[in-house]
């Protein structure tokens, strides 16, 4: 399984990723769920990625292999399309069309074949968006409401979002938000591991600002972990009832 935070802010997006893949207790992998598509200067789109490998892989190398077309316009291409929406859309209709194939492909074997992804990006002259795409196609987007989008083990990590997190966020505290949420998600549930993939796009900047990965011991998110467990201890020694 995998967990995957995204935030749109009024000063930017912020992502996260784990990277644990497991088919079964004992066949457990470390790949990368965060990819960047860029066009310096004029877009920069992020997809982050939940569910069969074999869907998301496909689904990428299909969108990459449009982009790489001589014939590619914005019909075909993220990185021609639009606007955003479009962005979405052609997202959308390339994960479902890549799900359909593959579910039917193994059928017989009954295994599942679905995927969602996380969207986010800005194209000059546009917004920032963040998109939620369903294994369908479909898709929702991130509001003033309900700035921040999950995929996969999201129930863990969601508690401190719905609490703290608002349009006005800052990226530091979006960072810390994003980074305890996942804290929270990787005590309960063994299918969310390090190492983690952080990324930060500022507004208009229409480039990766900050791009880190967070191994398995880092200093500072230990740290940090350490911090917000003895928060909520005495925290809760101090409430009453």
């Amino acid at each position: 399984m995998t967990y995957c935070v995204g935030m749109k802010l009024d000063a930017g997006l912020v992502l996260l990723s784990d990277t644990r893949t497991n088919a079964g207790l004992d066949n457990i992998s470390t790949y990368r769920k965060m990819f960047f598509f860029e066009v310096p200067g004029e877009r920069i789109i992020a997809i982050m990625t939940a569910g069969s490998l074999s869907v998301t892989q496909t689904t990428l190398g299909r969108l990459q292999e449009a982009i790489e077309d001589p014939d590619a316009d914005e019909t075909t291409s993220i990185l021609k399309a639009g606007s955003m929406l479009k962005v979405a859309t052609m997202i959308g209709d390339t994960l479902n069309r890549t799900r359909r194939e593959i579910a039917e492909q193994t059928r017989e074997l009954s295994q599942q074949a679905s995927a969602s992804m996380i969207v986010a990006g800005q194209r000059k002259g546009g917004e920032p968006h963040l998109f939620l795409i369903y294994p369908q196609g479909n898709y929702i987007e991130a509001t003033d409401d309900t700035p921040f989008l999950q995929i996969g083990e999201h129930k863990y990590g969601k508690p401190i979002l719905d609490r703290v997190v608002t349009p006005e966020t800052s990226l530091a505290d979006a960072q810390k938000a994003v980074l305890l949420s996942m804290d929270s998600t990787l005590r309960s549930n063994l299918s969310v591991g390090m190492p983690l993939d952080l990324a930060v796009i500022e507004k208009n900047s229409l480039r990766i600002g900050l791009r880190r990965r967070i191994l398995d011991g880092d200093p500072a998110f230990m740290a940090m972990s350490a911090a917000w467990s003895a928060a909520l201890r005495d925290s809760f020694v101090k409430v009453t009832i």
